[in-house]
């Protein structure tokens, strides 16, 4: 299995990679930073991809890549988000941050998945994994971390309409809430990043009659 996850840098990306080459995957480590990519990726056993998911050109130089060296993909975890932004409101937010979260959290899977499709639909077990949050459950959403959270919900969105349109395909299409995980993101006191993770990779590992457009925690749904 060829698999691609951004933000593989550290945090939960990171430990998604270590459990996927655990598994026996061939892993692309995809980070902003190339020595970042470089350093995490000779850690876990992983291949290093330099990729800004907001920059066109990056993205079209690692699908390119990734024809030329596998034919495929496997597996893609939009995993890559920035701005959880405690100290702001809806009420008085700031716009422009708003905008540059959606452009890493919501247009950057976005433009991974229509420039990656190609060759996922070459894969026989191709899957997509969303790493989104609880935060982004309207059954449950309070106020707070309005960047973090409206963007999530639209990945949420995002992730209901790619599962209807390439069901047809064998694309299976999740969305993922990995917990409160202790990571540079989630701050201190959440549960181990091996936990966290633990749900992504299943969701990237779904047998062919897995399911698809759903929201997971620990392989459990969520409510949307």
């Amino acid at each position: 299995m060829i698999a691609l996850v951004t933000g593989g840098n550290r945090g939960i990306g990171r430990e998604v990679c270590a459990q996927l080459v655990a598994q026996g995957h061939t892993v692309l480590l995809a980070a902003r930073s190339a020595a970042a990519a470089g350093k995490a990726a000779a850690d876990v056993g992983a291949h290093p991809l330099q990729l800004d998911v907001t920059s066109p050109a990056d993205v079209a130089r690692v699908a390119a890549e990734i024809a030329e060296r596998f034919g495929r993909l496997d597996v893609l975890v939009n995993n890559a988000a920035i701005t959880y932004d405690t100290w702001q409101r809806a009420s008085s937010a700031d716009l422009d941050v708003v905008r540059e979260a959606a452009e890493t959290n919501l247009y950057g899977p976005w433009r991974l998945i229509q420039t990656l499709l190609p060759l996922l639909r070459a894969s026989d077990h191709p899957r997509i994994v969303n790493v989104s949050s609880e935060a982004a459950s309207l059954t449950n959403m309070g106020g707070g971390t309005p960047a973090y959270t409206a963007t999530k919900v639209a990945l949420n969105a995002l992730t209901r309409m790619f599962a209807a349109e390439l069901r047809n395909d064998g694309v299976l299409v999740n969305a993922i809430c990995p917990g409160w995980v202790a990571t540079d993101m989630g701050g201190p006191g959440g549960r181990p990043v091996a936990d966290g993770a633990a749900g992504i990779v299943w969701a990237a590992t779904l047998p062919d009659n897995g399911p698809t457009g759903g929201f997971f925690r620990d392989s459990r749904p969520l409510p949307w």
